[in-house]
């Protein structure tokens, strides 16, 4: 909303350093800043408050150390997180960006979803929570939502790039009077398109069309690409957002891991909606997608200031509030981007996270099917613990998995000219 304000104050009464709203760089610092400032107030008084009501965590006892200390613990914090995200992103973003619209709405689509498991647990005392097949209703729907709108909305674009052939004097090369040389270079399209291309790392023509799928069906298949293109986003945001989920379980860990990929995301909408940088590192560019700069820096800030709160020992957690709200948000805003195969890697925390669930249940079964005894590989899943299983403490832990998560994100950076 101030974007609009300044914006017409500057060309109308030319009011004085209002022009400076007009940058993306100024809008995202002053989106962080704020994000960070809200989450402080915020985080502060909404702490105080969970603890009148006694809205505390119900720890269950795995044996973990220092996991009764945790007992009591105010939950449902990442209402912190969703206020210090939205507010500096209305405040100013372009709110008629169409990029901008589908990630507000899946804050708040996933942010409900999260909030209702956490009211049923500590308010209605069921420990059970939101049924999990509602849970992934809710997901497959905001999937549909995201999907449907980034394939038809004529808004949602690309530019390729062209051959343009220039004639440049040969003397300039070869120091011959009279003849030209014909000089060809490829340079983007004035004119945007729809397609279904996305970004595929470490090749050399590094972008991967949805439509060669069902190639196979002949011609005019690429018409029912949406039939693959639609299940494929489903699957990542249900798998990243419930892979964040998993990842909540350490003080800090969740939101310290969003806030390296936030940062990683942010540098990538960046260059990807800038033609210059586009160009430079011969990328696809996606015209508009450098507004969600101002959106991602207030996630950037919304999960630094949570920190402030959820380090260890954590004041607060964020619930699944604020985790299934993280991952969903990461998934969306990656396929807004056209970066999503890329999620392997900057999401290896959440992927090694869900992994090691997914093998161990995935073990015990087939060793209980076949030997009448369940067995595991880990000591205990979700991976965290199987390190504070081995006596490692839970502050370490947290650390050296934020150190792995900032070596996967310079490595998801350097694909962009990696090939």
């Amino acid at each position: 909303m101030l974007y609009y304000l300044f914006i017409y104050l500057h060309k109308v009464f030319n009011f004085p350093g209002a022009g400076v709203f007009q940058y993306i760089s100024f809008r995202a610092a002053a989106a962080l800043i704020i994000s960070l400032f809200i989450s402080m107030i915020i985080g502060k008084r909404l702490i105080n408050y969970l603890k009148k009501k006694q809205v505390g965590e119900t720890v269950r006892d795995l044996g973990l150390d220092g996991q009764q200390q945790k007992q009591g613990t105010p939950t449902m914090g990442g209402l912190i997180i969703l206020a210090a995200i939205l507010v500096p992103t209305i405040l100013f973003a372009k709110l008629h960006n169409i990029y901008i619209v589908i990630v507000l709405i899946a804050t708040v689509w996933l942010g409900l979803i999260g909030f209702l498991d956490d009211y049923i647990k500590v308010f209605k005392k069921d420990k059970k929570g939101l049924p999990g097949k509602l849970k992934i209703m809710g997901q497959i729907g905001l999937g549909l939502l995201v999907g449907f709108t980034m394939y038809f909305n004529e808004n949602i674009v690309i530019r390729e790039k062209v051959i343009q052939s220039a004639y440049v004097p040969s003397t300039e090369i070869f120091n011959v009077e009279g003849s030209t040389l014909q000089e060809k270079t490829k340079i983007f399209s004035k004119v945007s398109i729809k397609s279904t291309k996305t970004t595929i790392p470490f090749v050399k023509n590094n972008e991967f069309d949805y439509s060669s799928l069902i190639s196979w069906m002949g011609e005019g298949a690429s018409k029912w690409t949406w039939l693959v293109f639609l299940p494929i986003v489903i699957f990542i945001i249900i798998a990243v957002s419930n892979g964040a989920n998993l990842t909540d379980g350490l003080d800090g860990l969740a939101t310290g891991t969003s806030a390296i990929v936030g940062v990683t995301l942010g540098v990538l909408a960046y260059v990807s909606g800038n033609i210059v940088f586009a160009n430079y590192l011969n990328i696809m560019y996606i015209p508009n997608t450098g507004e969600l700069a101002i959106y991602v820096s207030a996630f950037v800030g919304a999960c630094i200031g949570f920190m402030w709160y959820n380090s260890y020992p954590a004041q607060v957690f964020m619930g699944d509030t604020g985790s299934l709200a993280l991952g969903g948000i990461i998934a969306v805003f990656a396929i807004m981007i056209r970066k999503e195969i890329l999620i392997p890697i900057f999401c290896g925390i959440f992927l090694a996270e869900t992994l090691s669930v997914v093998m161990q249940v995935s073990w015990f079964k087939y060793t209980k099917r076949k030997y009448g005894e369940g067995r595991r590989i880990f000591r205990m899943s979700p991976l965290h613990h199987h390190f504070q299983k081995l006596g490692y403490h839970e502050s370490k832990i947290v650390m050296r998995f934020l150190i792995v998560g900032i070596m996967l994100a310079v490595l998801t950076i350097v694909t962009l000219k990696l090939r």
